[in-house]
């Protein structure tokens, strides 16, 4: 078995568990730690279950409670060497002790229980940013948020998946005529930024596959986007691209911004 488990997944916090039946980590705790241990619960599941917190970058909103659940539990931390620089930086995150903190390599795998993870390069406004692919001996799946823009080897490295967890951060109707300045706008839609519905949808379109198993929508911005609305257009760009899928060919779900809600494995 292999699962994932949306505990909060939006602009203002994030944190997703997956795991098997022997293993489970977060990736990411960008939220409090209460939330991330009621989450948990909701999933059958507490914060002494996990074998390691997987940090994607530093933003705030992937790490505002990594330090509460690192020193209360003890919990391992992964991430590569420039973000655990970055982390030890930011104030709000408290002390961690620096045995709890494992640097890893975007390309480079490593394993935690019966999981192996795969970080992956992602481009975005960060000091070394990763997306997380893992599998074990027979299924796989990923995490991939924050990224401006992608490219064919991202693609190639996201084949073959039974269960995805991707961004759909903003409309971007939504995100031109709002209230944000314009050089976050500008931040925001560019290369370092985040994916758009339509975005989402186009990169979800060359992932497809004849056993792709379900998809969640993810890192919705609060300001800038709605659950109906990612829905609806990333549906609208599968099921009119230029692929042999329709968007009825798969269950897609959308992520609470924040609190736990859905949960996809395989068996």
């Amino acid at each position: 078995m292999l699962e994932l488990c949306s505990i909060a997944s939006g602009s203002s916090g994030n944190c997703i568990c997956v795991g098997t039946d022997d293993c489970h980590v977060l990736i990411d705790a960008g939220i409090s730690g209460k939330k991330i241990e009621n989450g948990l619960n909701e999933f059958d599941m507490t914060a002494t279950d996990m074998q390691g917190i997987l940090v994607t970058h530093e933003h705030i909103d992937h790490i505002a409670g990594l330090g509460v659940m690192a020193r209360r539990y003890h919990i391992p931390i992964y991430a590569t060497k420039a973000t655990i620089g970055a982390i030890k930086c930011t104030k709000s995150v408290g002390n961690i002790d620096d045995e709890l903190f494992h640097p890893i390599e975007a390309g480079i795998d490593f394993t935690i229980g019966d999981i192996e993870f795969e970080p992956l390069h992602i481009s975005h406004d960060a000091a070394d940013p990763v997306a997380y692919r893992f599998k074990n001996e027979n299924h796989a799946m990923a995490v991939v948020t924050d990224l401006g823009t992608y490219d064919d080897t991202l693609v190639s490295k996201l084949q073959n998946l039974d269960g995805l967890l991707l961004e759909a951060n903003h409309d971007i109707n939504m995100l031109q005529t709002g209230a944000y300045p314009y050089p976050l706008k500008r931040r925001i839609m560019g290369d370092s930024g985040h994916l758009s519905n339509e975005r989402s949808g186009q990169l979800l379109c060359e992932l497809l596959h004849d056993k792709f198993g379900s998809v969640i929508l993810g890192h919705l911005s609060k300001e800038n986007n709605y659950e109906k609305l990612a829905y609806e257009a990333v549906r609208l760009e599968v099921t009119m691209g230029d692929n042999p899928y329709k968007a009825s060919d798969f269950p897609m779900y959308v992520a609470k911004r924040d609190r736990a809600s859905d949960r996809i494995a395989v068996e």
